[in-house]
């Protein structure tokens, strides 16, 4: 059983293109890879087609992974989100009480996340400690090195 995950139309956009991609076109050249080394003689020493065989299975259960991810997949009707609250596609501007630094984080499901765009996840320590949290609230977030405090700067969508 598929656990459910939420994601954005876009991001549910590009974990169905990923799957296509597997399904149709890198299936067909794990087939071929496996053919071309079977043709090459005694399978006992081939370590040729025992790669080949072993990228197929790992091509099969990224396949599996993404088709449990899509079958508990879903979409997010912003409209209908309170704006008042962090939730998930928040975007939260925070300010470090340690340092002063201010950032500004979207929070997201697990396969959206990107740290480089400003993207984490809502099961990240950040995440689960922002959500729920409103304007004027000090989220405590406990981290390796000891407890973060960040002052909820702004919430939007």
């Amino acid at each position: 059983m598929s656990k459910v995950s939420y994601y954005t139309a876009e991001g549910l956009k590009k974990l169905r293109e990923e799957l296509k991609q597997l399904k149709d076109i890198e299936r067909v050249k794990a087939s071929k890879a496996i053919a071309e080394a079977r043709d090459k003689g005694d399978l006992s020493e081939n370590a040729e087609y025992d790669a080949a065989k072993e990228a197929q299975g790992m091509l099969e259960m990224r396949i599996s992974k993404l088709e449990d991810q899509l079958a508990g997949a879903r979409v997010i009707d912003e409209s209908q989100m309170d704006t008042s609250k962090i939730l998930v596609l928040s975007k939260v501007k925070i300010k470090n009480q340690t340092n002063g630094m201010e950032m500004l984080y979207t929070l997201v499901a697990d396969g959206e996340a990107d740290l480089a765009s400003g993207k984490i996840s809502v099961n990240s320590p950040i995440g689960k400690g922002l959500l729920g949290k409103s304007v004027g609230d000090v989220a405590e977030i406990q981290v390796p090195s000891g407890i973060m405090k960040f002052d909820i700067i702004e919430i939007s969508r």
